[in-house]
């Protein structure tokens, strides 16, 4: 089960990245084909494995500390990665945008899950 439950949080979380670039570049107008949104994501799937290897989110993937230092990590690295090594663009709109969408989107499946696996959402 500890293992299912690891495999299902990195691909939720990879996911998560992917969708944000493919609305991000879809309301740009730019391209939607594989290798544009791997382009923009890759910075954030760098940032993402990292921030998991390094916050060791591996250990209790599900927890509410994992949600936080998944989400903070991958976008302030990312950020720096998509600055710095792929020579993109940080604008405050793009941060404040990322900042919100990851945040959401890494804690709220996080809780779902949680409350799934507590069983605290069926009923007698």
């Amino acid at each position: 089960m500890k293992t299912r439950i690891l495999l299902w949080s990195i691909v939720t979380d990879v996911v998560s990245v992917v969708v944000f670039v493919a609305i991000g570049r879809r309301n740009h107008d730019e391209a939607s084909g594989l290798d544009g949104i791997f382009t923009t994501a890759a910075p954030f799937l760098m940032a993402l494995a990292v921030t998991w290897l390094v916050t060791l989110v591996w250990r209790d993937p599900l927890s509410p500390r994992s949600g936080a230092v998944t989400w903070i990590g991958t976008v302030a690295l990312g950020m720096v990665l998509r600055k710095l090594v792929f020579d993109d663009g940080t604008a405050t709109a793009f941060v404040i945008v990322a900042t919100v969408f990851l945040g959401v989107a890494f804690n709220s499946w996080r809780a779902l899950a949680r409350r799934r696996l507590s069983g605290a959402g069926t009923s007698p």
